[in-house]
């Protein structure tokens, strides 16, 4: 069975950094792309950030230059590394990754990360 454990969340001052963690385990195929979702309270969950399996990146246009998607394939973990961050950026964030041959998408329990101003 295939689970996604995330790590990093937590309370950060306005300006401040955070680095959230997923860890992918059980599964049987390495993971086509990973990435980073996102749920503010209101609000429809969005696509942050993703990167495929060859290191191609593509990010929202809310946090281009000052957040960083990066993997290990090794360890099919997905990193996302959070600069400057601003209030508007809290939020509940959910790993995904979508597995090679199957194209499941599999996610996350989702970590909170709150911004104070």
């Amino acid at each position: 069975q295939v689970q996604l454990v995330e790590s990093g969340g937590g309370l950060v001052q306005a300006g401040g950094s955070l680095r959230l963690s997923c860890a992918a385990s059980g599964s049987a195929f390495s993971f086509k792309a990973m990435g980073w979702y996102r749920r503010a309270p209101g609000k429809q969950r969005e696509l942050v950030a993703v990167i495929t399996f060859g290191g191609t990146t593509n990010y929202a246009d809310s946090v281009k230059g000052r957040f960083t998607i990066s993997r290990d394939n090794a360890k099919n973990t997905v990193y996302l590394q959070m600069n400057s961050l601003k209030p508007e950026d809290t939020a509940v964030y959910y790993c995904n990754a979508e597995q090679m041959v199957t194209l499941y998408k599999y996610w996350g329990q989702g970590t909170q990360v709150t911004v104070s101003s």
